[in-house]
């Protein structure tokens, strides 16, 4: 499968049975503490193979770390939170590349497996078709806040424990009950990774507003103003496939936008599949996922905001 779609991974069939899926994901700190750190970008990285429908098989580390600035325990804790991700994905860590580099990065490369006739792509939503999100949205409003000394640690903790989640429990009620799509959300916004489903899948999207769960305290930042730059520059790529009736200056409209690290799977899918997802998630995970939109035909990737 190539790069038509903007696929979250490369997928190659190797049987009629299996298919490899092939991912890499790595990036700088957004906490202050190493083995969260490693643990969000485990979790971020393992994501892309969630979406696929897949299952992680392998992994190796990628490391680019100032000796002469950090102590080494820093790299240590980042990994150890890496590998704890790893091995709660069902994965083996079978090795990695590092550098020496002033800014350190991390993240994984990542091998998985999946039946040919089972992998998910972004371009399978049909008219007719539910949405359905996996994670609340808000962690790049929130982190901005938190860096900028205005949320406590309570918040910290909380956005925190929603990147670490694996999409493990979203990805298996897919994988058992079937979907027609699915992505995960992450650095383009909820907007960015509709528009891409929409159009690859040449439909039209209608959000539900009202629906999209979203992190505690994210409206009241974002109606402060406490937003990342990545979000205006979102807004600045996608909104001319927007159509609104969110009324002006609505903090939701750059919520919405608003890029994620490890954010949750965007699923299409019929409406009876929703309501069986929907109850396996529930029953097995603390964090919010909801039912936010419709597939239909129209205009290829236009996303309406309900």
């Amino acid at each position: 499968m190539g790069a038509e779609g903007c696929d979250d991974a490369g997928v190659y069939r190797l049987t009629d049975e299996c298919a490899l899926i092939q991912t890499v994901d790595f990036f700088t700190p957004i906490v202050d503490d190493p083995y969260r750190f490693g643990q969000i970008a485990a979790a971020n990285a393992l994501s892309d193979v969630y979406a696929m429908g897949g299952r992680p098989l392998l992994a190796m580390n990628l490391v680019a770390f100032p000796l002469g600035d950090m102590d080494k325990s820093v790299l240590r804790d980042i990994l150890r939170g890496g590998l704890e991700k790893i091995k709660e994905a069902g994965a083996l860590l079978v090795g990695g590349h590092s550098i020496e580099d002033k800014e350190l990065k991390y993240g994984l490369s990542l091998t998985g497996v999946v039946h040919p006739e089972r992998v998910m792509l972004n371009s399978g939503a049909r008219p007719g078709d539910q949405l359905l999100l996996t994670k609340p949205l808000g962690t790049g409003i929130l982190s901005t806040a938190i860096k900028g000394g205005l949320a406590g640690e309570e918040l910290e903790k909380l956005i925190t424990e929603c990147m670490i989640t694996l999409n493990r429990i979203a990805g298996d009620a897919m994988a058992q009950v079937g979907a027609h799509g699915c992505t995960d959300i992450t650095g383009f916004g909820l907007i960015g990774h509709l528009f891409e489903m929409a159009h690859a899948s040449k439909v039209s999207i209608t959000v539900d507003t009202a629906a999209v769960p979203l992190l505690p305290q994210t409206h009241d930042f974002a109606a402060m103003g406490i937003i990342p730059e990545g979000a205006y520059k979102n807004k600045k790529f996608y909104e001319k496939w927007v159509t609104s009736q969110l009324a002006a200056l609505d903090p939701l409209e750059m919520i919405l936008y608003d890029p994620q690290t490890s954010g949750g799977l965007l699923i299409a899918a019929s409406p009876e599949q929703i309501v069986a997802m929907e109850k396996k998630i529930r029953a097995a995970s603390s964090l919010a996922c909801a039912v936010i939109g419709t597939v239909q035909e129209g205009e290829a990737g236009r996303i309406m905001l309900a």
